[in-house]
């Protein structure tokens, strides 16, 4: 009989490591590539019992993003063979085994111009191209910017509004190389994730690539829409696939879906329909909670709506929940239930960048193509999310054939790309100042819920997509309005503080914002952008 050697002598080292560390031969653990398991995977019954113990850390995000010390293996085993695992044994365990993250930047600022500080802060909050790192980091080829505190890692959305303040500042290599990020992101798998953690690769976050395509090649020529098609188009047929498989009897598939007439729309998802593994304890809490007051519900599908809610990148709002006993709980969250105005609108300007790429390639039967496929879902979103009673723009529940009843900023969307009707525009703007101006510039929703995409709440993004929609349709004074407000809120809360902040209380500027599962953060990518656009310009 013929012996395979290579596997005899593997064998005799896992042999050896069961001997020397004291395990059982039944509790020896084989790594698999770590570079692409989330860390429920990756960790094993470690991480349901760090997760699950509200002792060890307050935020559940920080052992996910612990670097492990050791081989996984070896830290799996060694987990195995541990007798006490009581929370000071276990938080002992992880310490001696885990690189934990910091908590935040010793940088201070040394100037009071607000601008300066900003400018200062890119080099804070630039990270290095990563080398090959275990745990839970996707390693990027290129430099990136990270949004501050307990986002150490590169997010999706926020980059684009970051990336209005880094071309304010001339900071084009970066750019250049955030989206070269993307890029590579796209080909490697398939989608541009949440953020590179490998616990984001479920779900993908609002589609701004193009938009960050299209400030680059304004920046340097329109040649780079010729140079980054390919992924565009790649990050098309991610939010398109399954339109293949829905038809009449199959209304909805992935994040694809088919309205009552037959146009196509999209919706939020996530493929995974478990607790978030940065957010576990958590998502847990709200399916028990759920599940308590709704038997009829499944966990399951608790979890995946969470998720897309985390997709939106509104996570979370009364976008996503029903009003039960006066008021909105997150136990309702449907998210997957709706047709959002904000992510139409994304997908229509992708279209239109899809259409405009070819023509300048030479290729005017594929620019046709996608200019109709941006055409037919302008008609769309105008037929199933404009409201005629309230004179805004809403997201559509396609499981009731209904708009929803909340008003939120999704509805400047299609002021900011040139979708709506010049009527519409002005009632937008009515309604803007009427329900959404505060103090310190728009806040998110008007329903006070708890929730941090609510009021009081007041996001820079939303500031920016809001002014630049009103700009477009001829409404400069109450554009510079929610500019000035802004501005003054960031610039009264910096000199108290010091501090560029993730989100602000835009209704009682004596206060601080709140809300959602963690404290409000310091840093911060996106205000840092909107705020040199806003203010350089």
């Amino acid at each position: 009989m013929k012996i395979n050697l290579s596997c005899f002598n593997i064998f005799f080292t896992s042999l050896i490591f069961v001997v020397l560390s004291g395990c059982s031969a039944s509790n020896i653990i084989e790594e698999k590539n770590p570079t692409i398991l989330p860390p429920d995977e990756l960790y094993g019954p470690l991480f349901y019992d760090v997760q699950t113990d509200e002792n060890i850390f307050e935020d559940s995000k920080t052992f996910v993003d612990a670097v492990p010390l050791y081989d996984v293996a070896i830290i799996r085993n060694k987990y195995a063979a541990l007798k006490d695992k009581s929370s000071a044994s276990l938080k002992k365990f992880v310490e001696n085994n885990f690189e934990l993250p910091t908590g935040s930047s010793t940088y201070v600022t040394d100037s009071s111009s607000i601008n300066i500080h900003i400018s200062k802060l890119w080099g804070v909050l630039k990270r290095p191209a990563d080398k090959k790192i275990s745990g839970t980091l996707i390693p990027l080829p290129e430099p990136y910017i990270v949004p501050g505190g307990r986002f150490r890692e590169v997010y999706y959305w926020d980059s684009y509004f970051t990336i209005l303040g880094l071309a304010e500042d001339n900071e084009l290599e970066t750019i250049e190389n955030m989206i070269d990020n993307f890029s590579y992101l796209i080909n490697e798998k398939g989608f541009i994730p949440n953020g590179n953690r490998t616990y984001y690769l479920g779900r993908s976050q609002p589609p701004f690539y193009s938009l960050m395509v299209e400030i680059l090649a304004a920046n340097k020529s329109d040649s780079i829409y010729s140079e980054y098609l390919e992924p565009l188009e790649k990050e098309y047929n991610f939010w398109m696939k399954g339109k293949e498989d829905i038809n009449s009897s199959r209304q909805d598939y992935l994040r694809v879906v088919m309205m009552p007439d037959g146009s196509i729309l999209n919706r939020y998802w996530d493929t995974k329909n478990t607790p978030r593994p940065e957010s576990y304890r958590e998502d847990v809490a709200t399916a028990d909670k759920a599940l308590s007051d709704f038997p009829n519900l499944k966990r399951e599908d608790i979890y995946r709506n969470l998720r897309a809610g985390a997709e939106s990148g509104w996570d979370f709002s009364s976008r996503w929940l029903n009003k039960v006993d006066g008021e909105y709980k997150l136990a309702t969250i449907h998210t997957t239930d709706i047709v959002p105005v904000d992510l139409n609108s994304l997908l229509y300007n992708l279209e239109m960048t899809l259409s405009k790429s070819y023509l300048l390639g030479g290729d005017p039967v594929k620019a046709e193509i996608f200019n109709s496929k941006a055409n037919a879902r302008k008609e769309a979103i105008l037929k199933y999310c404009w409201n005629t009673e309230n004179g805004f723009f809403m997201d559509y529940n396609f499981k009731k054939n209904s708009q929803t009843e909340i008003l939120s900023l999704a509805g400047v969307y299609p002021l900011f790309f040139n979708i709506a009707e010049e009527n519409q525009a002005e009632l937008v703007q009515g309604k803007i100042k009427e329900i959404f101006l505060k103090p310190g510039g728009l806040v998110t929703t008007p329903n006070h819920t708890g929730q941090q995409w609510d009021a009081p709440n007041g996001w820079a993004p939303l500031q920016w997509m809001a002014i630049k929609g009103l700009r477009n349709y001829g409404y400069p004074v109450l554009a510079n309005d929610i500019k000035g407000r802004w501005i003054k809120l960031n610039r009264e809360v910096y000199k108290k503080t010091f501090k560029m902040l993730e989100k602000y209380n835009v209704e009682d500027l004596s206060k601080e914002s709140g809300g959602g599962e963690y404290p409000t953060q310091d840093g911060f990518g996106w205000t840092n952008g909107v705020f040199q656009k806003l203010s350089k310009e």
